[in-house]
């Protein structure tokens, strides 16, 4: 699987965060989290709605440690389960 496919199969499981917290599929754009202060890579991406991304209570909206804070959980543990879920 190239890296482009790898994208697109994440991209098509709709948002993660949406998912767990049970308000169903939304369509998603790829998050690259931050690891060590750098970007991840194109392997390492999350799904995530438009809201949930960029909004105001976003990743991007709260930052990465307010957003953790309010959603009760991590970017490594949502990547986690996008890697479940793609196995």
């Amino acid at each position: 699987m190239t890296v482009k496919q790898h994208m697109a199969k994440v991209a098509a499981l709709s948002c993660i965060l949406c998912k767990r917290l049970g308000l169903g599929d939304s369509p998603a754009c790829l998050h690259h989290p931050k690891t060590g202060g750098k970007r991840a890579s194109d392997w390492d991406v999350i799904p995530l709605c438009h809201f949930h991304h960029q909004g105001p209570q976003g990743v991007h909206g709260l930052g990465r440690k307010a957003f953790e804070r309010f959603y009760g959980v991590t970017e490594m543990e949502l990547l986690a389960l996008v890697k479940d879920v793609v196995r």
